[in-house]
């Protein structure tokens, strides 16, 4: 081999040494571009999620949203502001007895169970109206819905009539639907509609269902409830007639017996 072959080789394995490492050269740039690149979006995403996390955290339920709803779709068959005035029974009948219920309340079930018969023959027989008052406060001790839920679908009752809200309401407090207070079944709009359909005005009531899976009336719910915690009852059951509380002779509970009710019933139909 010359001597001149030996320089011209050299030479050109110089250059394709030096050009191979300006390829790989730009090669590290590219990925180095990407890496930084990809961590930058990485953290825009972590940022975004936390960001996205602390939105989620500091944004209201959906129930406390609806307690500062203006748009409040009340009933058929309620009267007064945002229909929370829900009063049933003859027009003719001269007293009214004020009614304070949570859905979830195990004493209120009890008291239906007992009491609810007898009470409904006597707004049928038009002795006494009853006005409603729906309270949501067990669902303040362990972060439950039911109540505002049940709430809500009592309204949707009402809306088909006055007589299905009876017994709606008659039904969710009976011995066979009603679960125990650490039980939030009413939470679930499926069970709400299983226990309508043991009434035979919403049975199948398709506008009856699709209002309490759409939640209808969740704001009239707790606009409702707001008027039980700004009544100063600390309790359910309460029944009130001229602004005074039916109680069992001799303690301030209401009345849990047939015979206790029909004492302070009476009574205060009298005064």
């Amino acid at each position: 081999m010359s001597a001149r072959n030996s320089k011209t080789n050299k030479a050109a394995a110089r250059e394709r040494l030096r050009e191979e490492r300006e390829r790989q050269a730009r090669k590290d740039k590219v990925r180095r571009q990407f890496i930084v690149a990809g961590s930058a979006v990485v953290v825009l995403a972590i940022a975004g999620g936390v960001g996205f996390a602390v939105v989620q955290a500091n944004k209201p339920s959906h129930w406390e949203a609806m307690k500062d709803e203006t748009s409040v779709v009340a009933p058929k068959n309620t009267e007064g502001t945002d229909g929370t005035t829900v009063v049933i029974g003859k027009a003719d009948a001269k007293k009214t007895l004020e009614l304070y219920e949570d859905s979830r309340c195990p004493v209120c079930a009890s008291f239906e169970q007992t009491v609810g018969e007898t009470l409904q023959n006597d707004v049928d027989a038009g002795k006494f109206k009853v006005k409603y008052i729906g309270a949501t406060f067990i669902d303040n001790s362990d972060n439950g819905t039911g109540s505002k839920n049940a709430l809500s679908a009592l309204g949707a009752a009402l809306n088909v009539s006055p007589e299905a809200f009876m017994q709606y309401k008659a039904a969710l407090y009976s011995a066979k639907y009603h679960p125990e207070e650490t039980q939030d079944k009413f939470a679930k709009d499926s069970y709400l509609i299983e226990v309508a359909d043991s009434v035979n005005a919403l049975k199948g009531n398709k506008a009856f269902q699709q209002d309490v899976k759409d939640g209808t009336y969740d704001a009239w719910a707790m606009k409702m409830s707001a008027v039980f915690d700004k009544s100063g009852v600390g309790g359910t059951p309460t029944l009130k007639m001229d602004g005074k509380k039916l109680t069992t002779e001799g303690s301030e509970n209401a009345p849990m017996t047939v015979a206790e009710f029909n004492t302070a019933i009476t009574k205060a139909l009298a005064a």
